[in-house]
């Protein structure tokens, strides 16, 4: 028996039901394409490789995190950013035991303790265990440390930002099925955390421990019960939808796609060693455009073979150029920064010096915080 539909009464605001993805239609017209979000944060993450200045990478850490503190959904996928920057702490803090325990090839001359050092076969010459830890060495191994724990945070930002279902419906149907394998994967964990803190949240409720390795055990194994079940409901949801299914397309068809495509990441690898070298400068562009071009044709063409639609795709609108030129903006900004100031983006440590702050690096970094204006603010 069908439901009867209840009368709307006048001057009520139309039902804002959610779509496929929990993004009500409202706010679905306010919201920024995926893939802009992405480019974005690869951008920053690409300025963040090029400079090892703490005060530079804690201002594009401090921009990321403004954006997704101010702008993420209530979704769980949304809730990642707080796991990568944790993975980013212990990426840091690892770098540094690393740097104390198996010393470091920056010379110090300012000694902060002695370690045992355990002796090792002639063949593990150049590796020691202990010794000599120098500040030189600890600030050297802090600096390389941060540097990748902002590209991991970089990283966090675009899944905090970005919906996983809506980015799948933006890629090629050449890639589809390969996007749908890192989407499952980047979803797996923002449902194991929310998970984690909902049992975590229970146990404590009925008075049972929930941490140490007896509370581990007791939540682990109700976890991983749960998540057997969300992948085997995902496999029968995505069967009864045809998923895998292709079309039959020439054989001479797929043999230009292939050859395209592989020619095309040839091309691209080729164009850009050209580009990172001083003698392959003047092939390095004209072949790096070439092999992407070529490999545009082939995942054109290897789109035939994908039978799906897209429901209601996301637009590219103005508020994406504007959120992807602000990330390419710093990118280019820094490069071009570390190319003519090399000693402002990298410190030295030999001897010791305060790592300053440059004017106009830094105001480059602040482009990062365009979204936080153009972008509208998500709301719960």
């Amino acid at each position: 028996m069908a439901a009867r539909a209840v009368p709307r009464a006048p001057g009520e605001p139309r039902s804002t039901a959610p779509a496929g993805d929990g993004v009500p239609t409202r706010r679905r017209a306010t919201t920024v394409h995926p893939g802009a979000w992405w480019l974005w944060a690869i951008s920053l993450g690409t300025a963040a490789t090029r400079t090892t200045n703490p005060l530079l990478l804690a201002l594009l850490v401090a921009a990321s995190a403004y954006v997704v503190a101010t702008h993420r959904s209530p979704a769980p996928w949304a809730r990642s950013y707080t796991a990568f920057a944790r993975l980013a702490l212990a990426v840091l803090l690892v770098r540094l035991v690393f740097a104390t325990v198996l010393g470091s090839p920056i010379p110090g001359t300012h000694t902060l303790l002695t370690l045992p050092e355990i002796p090792l076969p002639h063949w593990a010459q150049g590796i020691r265990l202990g010794g000599e830890v120098t500040a030189e060495a600890l600030v050297f191994a802090a600096y390389d440390g941060l540097k990748l724990a902002t590209l991991l945070i970089c990283v966090g930002a675009a899944n905090a930002l970005a919906s996983p279902s809506r980015l799948l419906k933006s890629l090629p149907g050449a890639l589809y099925e390969t996007g749908v394998a890192v989407v499952v994967a980047l979803t797996f964990a923002p449902h194991l955390i929310a998970d984690v803190q909902r049992l975590r949240a229970a146990r404590r409720l009925r008075g049972r421990p929930d941490r140490g390795i007896r509370g581990l055990l007791q939540v682990g194994l109700p976890v991983l019960e749960g998540a057997l079940e969300r992948s085997v409901a995902l496999a029968a949801a995505m069967e009864s939808r045809g998923y895998g299914r292709t079309a039959d397309v020439p054989a001479r068809v797929r043999r230009t796609t292939a050859a395209l495509t592989l020619g095309g990441l040839l091309g691209i690898c080729a164009g850009t060693y050209g580009l990172l070298t001083a003698e392959g400068g003047s092939y390095g562009a004209p072949l790096l455009l070439a092999g992407i071009a070529a490999a545009l044709a082939g995942l054109r063409l290897g789109g035939r073979r994908s039978l799906r639609t897209r429901y209601r795709p996301d637009p590219w609108d103005t508020r994406a150029w504007l959120v992807t030129g602000s990330g390419v903006a710093v990118a280019a900004l820094l490069t071009l920064a570390s190319a003519r100031a090399p000693e402002a983006l990298h410190p030295g440590v030999v001897p010791l010096t305060a790592p300053t702050l440059p004017l106009w690096p830094a105001a480059s970094v602040l482009l990062a915080l365009l979204p936080a204006l153009v972008v509208p603010r998500e709301r719960s």
